[in-house]
């Protein structure tokens, strides 16, 4: 698929993602107002605030509709005017940002025979990235908007960076299967790329490696003592005083304890969500070099990312189940943990794309190999392509 037809649909799917994104922040008032207690409870509501208010275009300061006025210091002409500023920059960088990454993904893994499931995979795993890279990009001016900018900047970046929240995910779930719609419309009367024929060793090794830097992150790193010694071991001064919590962000990719302080039963479920999401990984790092068009490190490095990403979503949503506090938190509370440790995702995955895309090229797997033809002279189908 090339940019030239690859970029209709990545548009489709960046607007979409920003309306979607913007219509969400848009809701975030009415929860504020008289009477959404008779629609949902205190906990839900709640909930569904911190999910919208970093996707707010209005301050979180202004006047409610009854005539009250809130006391933060964004109402104040001058600070509500930089925190808009702020919010026009994160849709503009959430539409750019998934743009960029939409081209990349329908040029590398085109939704043809074999591939659509990939791709739609591919592209909802990479709007939880968009949405953390557009609040961390706007971040400074919000912190600047909310008085007292030079005040613990790392700190507050962090938590900028982790607030995306779950509706990122919901809307790039949407957003994804729009633009595969409109991919597909785009490609039906053209040829289909030719498939890759990666040696399965090679693939295994890759993918075996890449999934050793995953679990660099998720078992070593992520371990409460680890975790700690890099909360509290990096110095800094002025500006760049308290960068633990930054560390963090990007660093680790969950946290995890010894079965000292839970039930054995209860903490062997939870590694296995571990274990789930470096299967995930592992598994779609084992199959991208058959997916892509063209193995390039780009395409490996937002390839892993995406991977990293659905093996979060994964492992996610097998904490969904068995999560036992809905009837004290409400169903909304239920969802809260999605799109948490993107972050992380992007810097250990890609690494981890980098790194495979490395064992590739060491074992010559890189080249392009025409439809259904391998090294070797051996000649499969293109589903036997994706599935061996």
């Amino acid at each position: 698929m090339t940019y030239r037809r690859a970029v209709i649909p990545a548009l489709v799917g960046g607007l979409l993602i920003t309306l979607l994104l913007w219509w969400a922040g848009a809701g975030a008032g009415a929860l504020r107002l008289p009477g959404t207690g008779t629609v949902l409870d205190v906990q839900s509501a709640s909930e569904l605030r911190r999910w919208l208010t970093p996707w707010a275009y209005e301050p979180p300061g202004t006047p409610l509709s009854d005539g009250s006025a809130g006391s933060t210091l964004a109402a104040s002409t001058g600070y509500a005017d930089l925190y808009r500023t702020a919010m026009q920059i994160r849709y503009v960088a959430v539409f750019a940002f998934f743009l960029a990454g939409a081209l990349l993904l329908l040029r590398g893994i085109p939704p043809t025979r074999g591939r659509t499931p990939a791709t739609l995979l591919a592209l909802w795993a990479w709007g939880p990235v968009a949405g953390t890279l557009a609040v961390t990009v706007s971040a400074p001016w919000l912190i600047a908007s909310m008085g007292r900018g030079g005040f613990r900047v790392l700190p507050r970046l962090a938590s900028a960076t982790a607030s995306s929240g779950p509706v990122v995910v919901f809307a790039a779930l949407v957003a994804s299967v729009v633009t595969v719609v409109v991919a597909r419309v785009t490609v039906k009367d053209t040829d289909p790329p030719p498939r890759r024929g990666t040696p399965p060793r090679a693939a295994r090794l890759a993918a075996s490696a890449g999934t050793a830097v995953i679990a660099f992150s998720l078992v070593i790193l992520s371990y409460q003592s680890v975790a700690a010694r890099i909360q509290t071991s990096a110095g800094g001064s002025g500006l760049l005083s308290e960068p633990g919590d930054l560390l963090r962000q990007w660093l680790l990719l969950g946290g995890w304890t010894g079965p000292s302080t839970t039930p054995l039963g209860d903490w062997l479920l939870y590694r296995a969500a571990d274990v789930v999401m470096l299967a995930v990984v592992w598994w779609a790092l084992r199959l991208l070099p058959g997916l892509l068009t063209r193995t390039t490190a780009p395409a490996m490095a937002v390839g892993a990312v995406c991977a990293t990403v659905l093996g979060l979503l994964a492992s996610q949503l097998l904490h969904m189940a068995m999560d036992d506090t809905v009837a004290v938190w409400g169903p909304v509370h239920l969802f809260s943990r999605l799109g948490e440790n993107v972050p992380a995702a992007l810097t250990f995955g890609g690494a981890a794309g980098l790194v495979a895309f490395g064992v590739l090229r060491m074992a010559g797997a890189t080249r392009p190999v025409a439809a259904g033809h391998h090294p070797g002279g051996e000649t499969r189908t293109a589903a036997e392509d994706v599935h061996r």
